[in-house]
């Protein structure tokens, strides 16, 4: 068993009726071990929903329960930390997808923002997963595919994420 093993699977931010719950795939090793959602010093997920205009103020991962303050909601699809999402294979993804769905019925966000595409993908059977906005929803929720503001994912700089998750909140806030 390594240190890895041992460590507790990170607490849900969650409470019925959010406006929309931000899903990461599954735990980094620092969220886990903090307790804290996007702790990772390189994650950009915090700073992203500061400035896509979800909150006031950059909040810092010791404070991530305030969130709900702002009707939004944190979660994971796979509860097992890992350094890398690609340390999870499709089928554990897919093994915990009934769960998450039926966790996302009794919440009843009325979004779900997937933070990339390897969770939905897994989970739906769907291979070719368009960004933003789902034609289909999730759970209830609407659903929508936002790029991952993990620190590895180089393919999308800091303007692009805030102009992906900004498309979010526009149309949370117009009611869409």
């Amino acid at each position: 068993m390594t240190a890895v093993d041992t460590l507790p699977s990170l607490v849900d931010i969650l409470e019925p009726d959010l406006s929309l719950v931000f899903c990461g795939i599954n735990p980094g090793i620092r969220a886990a071990s903090t307790g804290h959602h996007f702790a990772g010093r390189s994650n950009r997920f915090w700073r992203v929903v500061h400035l896509a205009g979800f909150t006031p103020e950059q909040i810092r991962p010791e404070d991530d329960r305030t969130l709900l303050q702002y009707g939004c909601g944190l979660t994971a699809v796979v509860p097992r930390p890992t350094a890398s999402a690609a340390e999870l294979s499709r089928a554990e993804i897919e093994m915990a997808g009934d769960d998450f769905r039926r966790k996302i019925e009794h919440y009843a966000p009325r979004h779900i923002a997937f933070l990339g595409k390897m969770a939905l993908s897994a989970i739906s059977g769907t291979r070719d997963i368009e960004w933003g906005l789902q034609t289909k929803p999730f759970g209830g929720a609407r659903a929508w595919v936002l790029p991952n503001p993990s620190g590895l994912n180089r393919s999308f700089d800091l303007d692009a994420l805030v102009a992906s998750y900004r498309e979010v909140r526009i149309a949370l806030t117009s009611g869409s």
